[in-house]
Formats: C-alpha cells, sequence, structure tokens
C-alpha cells in the first residue's frame, strides 16, 4: 500500500498534468464518455441524435440556419468532429476564391462541411461526396437535402474511398478535380492523395485542403508533400473544432503537375 508520504509527493505532478492536458480531458468526456453512456441511454447513435435536433431546430431549405444548428449542438450538447465554424471560413474563403466547378469531398461523415462546400460553389458546380459508412450516409444525405441541395449539385457516394477515387473518370465522367477537401481516416490522407495523382485528374492548380493534419494528426502525409515537389502548399493553424486549447490545423496544397 502507497504511504501517505509518497502520495503527497507525487500530488504536485498529478495537479501539474491535469493542468496541462486538461483540454484534452474534456475532449475525453464530451467525445467519448457522453457519447458511450447517451449510445446506451438512447439506443441512437450519436450522428442520429444530431440530425434529430438539426430537424428540430433548423430551417429547412436554409444552409446557414442548418451549419448554425450543427453548430449549437456541437458546442453545447455532444462532441462531433465537423469542420466547425472557425476553420470552416478558411474552407470557405477558399472555394469563394477559386470558384470550383468540380469537386471531390473525402468523408461526409453527417453532411456539415457537404452543406458547407454546396453552399459556396457557384452555378453549374457539382460536389461529389464520399463516405463509406452506411449509416452516417444516410444521415448525410437526409440533412444534404433538408438543405435544399439535389442530385444536380451534390452526389453521395457511399463506398470505401480507395474503390471510388480509381473509378471517377469511368463511372462519374470526370476530367479534372478542381478542389478536393479530405476529412475523412487520417491514415488514409495519404494514400488516397497519390492515387488521386496516379488517376489524372489532378491539373495545374487543383486545390486540395485536408483537415485535421496536426490533431489528430497525418504526419505522413504531411512528409509526403513536403518532399514531393509536386504542390506549393501551406497549414493554416487553428484549434480543434469545438474545443478550447487543442492546436490543430489544415494543409492546402496547390497541385503544380509533375515536373
Amino acid at each position: 500500500m502507497v504511504s501517505p508520504a509518497i502520495a503527497l509527493a507525487f500530488l504536485p505532478l498529478l495537479l501539474t498534468l491535469i493542468i496541462r492536458y486538461r483540454y484534452f480531458f474534456v475532449l475525453f468526456y464530451r467525445a467519448v464518455l457522453i457519447r458511450m453512456w447517451k449510445d446506451c441511454v438512447t439506443g441512437l447513435s450519436r450522428e442520429e441524435r444530431a440530425f434529430q435536433y438539426v430537424l428540430t431546430h433548423a430551417t429547412p431549405g436554409d444552409p446557414d440556419s442548418i451549419l448554425d444548428t450543427f453548430d449549437v449542438w456541437c458546442s453545447k450538447v455532444e462532441f462531433i468532429s465537423n469542420i466547425g465554424p472557425k476553420k470552416g471560413k478558411i474552407l470557405d474563403r477558399l472555394l469563394m476564391e477559386h470558384s470550383p466547378l468540380t469537386v471531390l469531398e473525402l468523408g461526409a461523415h453527417c453532411g456539415y462541411s457537404t452543406v458547407r462546400i454546396a453552399r459556396s460553389l457557384p452555378l453549374g458546380a457539382r460536389l461529389y461526396s464520399i463516405e463509406m459508412d452506411q449509416r452516417n450516409a444516410a444521415i448525410a444525405e437526409k440533412v444534404i437535402r433538408l438543405a435544399g441541395f439535389d442530385d444536380d449539385t451534390v452526389e453521395l457516394i457511399v463506398n470505401p474511398s480507395d474503390e471510388v477515387i480509381p473509378q471517377l473518370r469511368s463511372d462519374y465522367n470526370l476530367e479534372r478535380l478542381d478542389f478536393v477537401f479530405m476529412d475523412h481516416w487520417k491514415k488514409c490522407y495519404l494514400p488516397d492523395l497519390q492515387m488521386l495523382e496516379g488517376s489524372g485528374l489532378l491539373g495545374k492548380g487543383s486545390i486540395i485542403l485536408a483537415d485535421n493534419v496536426l490533431f489528430p494528426g497525418a504526419p505522413k502525409f504531411l512528409r509526403y508533400i513536403r518532399k514531393s515537389g509536386l504542390y506549393e502548399w501551406r497549414i493554416h493553424r487553428a484549434t480543434l473544432e469545438y474545443s478550447k486549447g487543442i492546436r490543430d490545423g489544415m494543409a492546402e496544397l496547390v497541385y503544380q503537375g509533375i515536373k
């Protein structure tokens, strides 16, 4: 049994760790413990609970209202890893600056970023959104249509990204991707980027924006873009969505082509 003297000796260290990592403890509580408890109590997934809240509180056909309602739920009710409003403004600005006509989203999740992208697209543009999880895709479909976007603007593809990317040219008649937004599994960032390069769908000036490259992080992806010589790139530093004190960032890549 540990003596009181030894326990007291470790108390300052324990307090230091709690203070230093307090934001991570809060994130664990909100993202894991609350989710597990509410999963058991409600019998619904976190994404289904979020959709119920949006359906009840947002204005149908109003993308801004739907996004704002999501933000309230994610910041005050339960944590969910959408891009969020702060980093979302970076995405908004890039879309407005470049006016892409063909956009690929890797990771629709429950449709938040899909709606955010779709509302910023110019007339005649088309967004292809890939989501591998069928339950999340079903929710994303409802959210996208609730926001007022039809199949001509947003096409939701339910399959893993490594199966869809090789088929984009043959099955979806795509010749070029003007903009790619990555917000799926971080371990997939690098292989999917290399797959896009090999597909020939990236042209000079194509933009790739990858979220959460610092937390939880995509180190292999970052090492590759630094060394490949194929991109002009920068990191937009920010904090993790709906959290305080956890540093994160988005990588913006501009494809320069093979030299």
